[in-house]
């Protein structure tokens, strides 16, 4: 039986990438990657910020196409209902999905001003206003989620399309050498630890391609 296919850009560089790819190991389907080259139009455009509509990453199976990582996410979700991407609890299914819209949608400084880059290490750098108020309203969706689900993720036990969406955070925040709260911190450690973030950064940091636009020296 064919496998399915996801489309990504590059590892070092794409956070959407990554989530799509989380959002389909933790569904535990059997897929098969399809990179796209550095220089591919539609993956430059969607790394540097500048695509009204982000193609990657597309996942391919049975002959549909999805290229949304929210509707990936509903999508593993009906598929794998046992993985547990979206919560079964009507409060934490809802809370799931809007902190997944909210990161999905929002913290455009944040993205900007710290864009993802698994193999650079940026010690001293500096975070200016608009990047910190988002820094700011992610580490409190992460402290009332924490709180609330009892951890050790977001919902729980079980990671879910949350974890997947705040994962290229927790790498921003290793890169760019974030203070973080010990909660905050803990929660880096846990995602930045888990075998499928490994197997990821194993990738990245074998890309020969670069980026001069985005390995900039801040």
């Amino acid at each position: 039986m064919t496998k399915a296919t996801l489309s990504i850009s590059s590892k070092n560089y794409s956070s959407w990438s990554l989530r799509g790819w989380l959002l389909c190991k933790f569904a535990g389907l059997d897929f098969v990657e399809k990179q796209l080259p550095a220089n591919d139009p539609s993956a430059r455009a969607e790394l540097l910020l500048l695509s009204p509509s982000f193609l990657v990453p597309r996942l391919d199976h049975k002959g549909i196409k999805v290229w949304d990582t929210l509707a990936i996410a509903e999508y593993l979700n009906e598929l794998h209902p046992d993985a547990g991407l979206i919560p079964t609890e009507a409060v934490a299914r809802a809370h799931c999905r809007s902190i997944s819209g909210e990161m999905h949608s929002g913290f455009a400084n944040l993205r900007a001003a710290l864009p993802m880059n698994i193999k650079a290490k940026y010690p001293d750098f500096k975070i200016w206003a608009g990047a910190q108020a988002d820094i700011d309203r992610v580490l409190t969706i992460w402290e009332e989620s924490l709180a609330q689900f009892k951890g050790p993720y977001l919902f729980g036990k079980t990671l879910t399309m949350a974890d997947a969406m705040y994962a290229p955070v927790c790498s921003r925040f290793t890169t760019y050498h974030v203070d973080l709260d010990p909660i905050a911190a803990a929660y880096v450690k846990r995602i930045m630890a888990l075998p499928e973030m490994h197997e990821w950064i194993r990738g990245a940091k074998a890309e020969p391609a670069e980026m001069e636009e985005l390995d900039a020296e801040f």
